[in-house]
């Protein structure tokens, strides 16, 4: 499958160790299927003064010879994995993990959530009315070597 990253530089050898933490799925590498989540992301950088790189790839993997978490929506696991993962107290070992992004909107209920400001029930009763966008975060250099093909790099 056809994913791409956004960055200020071109990305044609992706590392785990240049990934920051406290992320929505942890450290590692943040890939989309939806070219144009990928272009409005890179819109900051530019917004930043900086470059804007769009860096396409490959992806193919046999999912039963990896260890694969994915949601299917914005729900009571995603939420907790989420909330883990930003605390920086995920333990987890998943090669990779797919689900909903949190996106400008989506944050903002999650922020209210860490805060206390909101209940559990009551940011997944939001929350189940957004129709989650969609991040691969590849956790595993192992995956990244031997599954992510680098296709092209280009400048915005």
């Amino acid at each position: 499958m056809k994913l791409y990253h956004s960055s200020n530089i071109s990305v044609t050898q992706p590392d785990i160790l240049y990934s920051r933490n406290f992320l929505d799925f942890g450290k590692g590498f943040y890939l989309t299927s939806i070219q144009e989540q990928a272009i409005k992301y890179a819109q900051r950088f530019m917004r930043r003064q900086q470059e804007a790189w769009i860096n396409t790839y490959e992806l193919e993997f046999e999912p039963a010879e990896w260890k694969v978490l994915k949601f299917e929506s914005y729900d009571k696991n995603w939420l907790d994995f989420v909330s883990r993962c930003r605390a920086g107290q995920d333990t987890s070992d998943f090669d990779i993990v797919v689900g909903g992004i949190a996106d400008d909107k989506v944050i903002q209920t999650l922020d209210r959530y860490f805060e206390g400001e909101l209940s559990e029930d009551e940011t997944l009763g939001i929350l189940r009315y957004e129709k989650p966008n969609n991040q691969y975060c590849i956790r595993s250099q192992k995956m990244i070597n031997q599954c992510l093909k680098h296709i092209e790099s280009k400048q915005l």
